[in-house]
């Protein structure tokens, strides 16, 4: 039986592939609880669907769950006292205690064949009855149970559910939950080929690991008088059920990879921070009372009561990800970001030959001037590819500002290369050279927009980019003036 004061919460994934969002804010909740109530977090491999699991897959959730800041202290990668913790290295346990609720009188063997089956299905799906299994072999006798073993007959193991009266079950969130046994069926505990399904071996999982708290998702409440009556045929007392309400996707529908990205590896590459994903998952399915959203995991946990978890839906809304993403950008140290960076640089960095525009320093200064902008770190490469050609090419009619005439931009990028020339490189900041081009300007009594449009242009061949003093800053005298006079020559074509 469990205990209630020892917390113990698993969080028990298939090994089919990359780690899903939805699965994401499960073990996160999992993680938060354990740490709220001072309790240890178990990882349990359901691998029971052999059919659908992928190599590796048990390394790569590890490896990404440690990327996110979730570790484990008992599981097959970290060792406990309650092992095996992959479930086809469990398999006789599952057979023993399969064995011991037919003896109970909680489960039967069922030699119904497939076509059977399959007979029964289209027969009821023909009265417009409900699919479900007609326990044709519920009331079979000894004898008649020898003989079919003893010939071999093929079979798998049942639960026998009550034919009648209400089962009642409590989830934390959402208190007693009452349900018809008229409308439970009979289903599979042990498949013909010696496998368990997962309702049965969660549940003998559950008991012998002692959890305490069982997270899931809201689509197992339905099969959640299963569990329950399996507890009570077994005599043993059930964990703390906590469902978390679905998560939709913005047209209310599930979250669906033909809709969007559903692998947290996905948003990794895509440049969204461990810290975004945490403070934004989390709040799928719980809320702080002082409303602050910004949250750190230390945060999270403090504030965190299991009261406070909701219930209603909650929508999966890239947008707000992406803001969450922004301000912890935003609030990065600049070398960890610019480390964090390099990576979506890399296309950008073969572009160029300069060795000084390969350097750290320089990748620094880049990303210092996109922090602000980022949203996420994959968007980079394509904010700032200007800072590593060697040869900047763009449309010249970009340099007209306004009605400016090609005679009229071609004089003021001169006047602007003079400027530059003057200022000494010891002097080369932006706030100097920001100085030294609008003290000129106003001087000419010239307007900021015929100066500094085509001067912006001229460094970075686009309409949107920093401020063109930081740029300048950050392109170096040399380059900057070598791409104003550049576009002097390209503003010819104009004429």
């Amino acid at each position: 039986m469990p205990d209630q004061n020892n917390i113990r919460l698993r969080f028990a994934p298939s090994p089919t592939g990359f780690l899903h969002i939805g699965s994401l804010r499960t073990a996160l909740f999992d993680y938060v609880i354990a740490k709220k109530l001072g309790g240890k977090l178990i990882l349990r491999i359901e691998d029971t669907d052999q059919k659908r699991e992928v190599a590796g897959a048990v390394e790569s959730l590890v490896k990404i769950l440690d990327w996110i800041g979730i570790g484990f202290d008992e599981g097959s990668h970290a060792g406990g006292d309650y092992g095996p913790y992959t479930q086809t290295e469990r398999l006789d346990i599952y057979q023993k205690h399969a064995d011991d609720l037919i003896k109970k009188g909680g489960a039967y063997y069922c030699f119904c064949s497939a076509e059977r089956l399959e007979e029964v299905r289209n027969k009821q799906q023909a009265k417009k009855q409900a699919p479900r299994y007609d326990r044709h072999c519920r009331d079979l006798s000894e004898d008649e149970i020898k003989k079919k073993i003893a010939s071999s007959e093929k079979y798998v193991i049942r639960q026998k559910m009550p034919l009648e009266g209400k089962i009642i079950v409590h989830d934390e969130l959402r208190g007693d939950i009452e349900f018809n046994a008229t409308e439970l069926e009979d289903h599979v505990l042990i498949k013909s080929s010696g496998i368990p399904t997962y309702q049965f071996a969660s549940v003998i999982d559950d008991h012998l690991m002692k959890i305490s708290h069982v997270v899931r998702g809201e689509e197992w409440l339905p099969s959640f008088p299963k569990n329950i009556l399996l507890y009570q045929a077994f005599g043993w007392e059930p964990p703390k059920f906590i469902h978390l309400a679905l998560t939709l996707n913005k047209g209310g529908g599930k979250l669906s990879k033909r809709q969007g990205d559903v692998a947290v590896e996905d948003y990794r590459a895509k440049g969204y921070l461990a810290e975004a994903l945490i403070n934004f998952c989390i709040l799928q399915g719980w809320h702080p009372k002082d409303d602050n959203e910004i949250l750190t995991m230390d945060e999270i946990i403090e504030k965190f009561e299991i009261k406070d978890m909701g219930t209603s839906p909650a929508v999966f809304d890239v947008e707000k990800l992406d803001f969450f993403n922004g301000h912890y950008i935003r609030h990065k140290n600049l070398d960890e970001l610019a480390e964090m960076c390099r990576p979506h640089l890399e296309e950008n960095l073969k572009k160029t030959t300069d060795d000084r525009r390969q350097t750290t320093d320089f990748i620094k200064d880049v990303v210092k001037l996109e922090q602000e902008r980022l949203k996420k770190l994959s968007e980079i490469g394509e904010l700032t590819g200007f800072f590593f050609v060697d040869k900047l090419e763009y449309d010249p009619t970009l340099l007209i500002w306004k009605k400016m005439s090609a005679e009229e931009v071609k004089e003021k990028l001169k006047e602007v290369a003079d400027v530059l020339e003057r200022i000494p490189e010891e002097f080369w900041t932006n706030d100097s050279i920001e100085e030294a081009v609008k003290t000129h300007i106003a001087a000419k009594n010239g307007q900021m927009g015929e100066y500094l449009w085509p001067m912006r242009v001229a460094l970075t061949g686009r309409k949107a980019s920093p401020p063109p003093f930081d740029v300048a800053e950050v392109l170096g005298k040399g380059e900057s003036i070598a791409r104003i006079n550049s576009a002097v020559d390209f503003s010819a074509i104009l004429g």
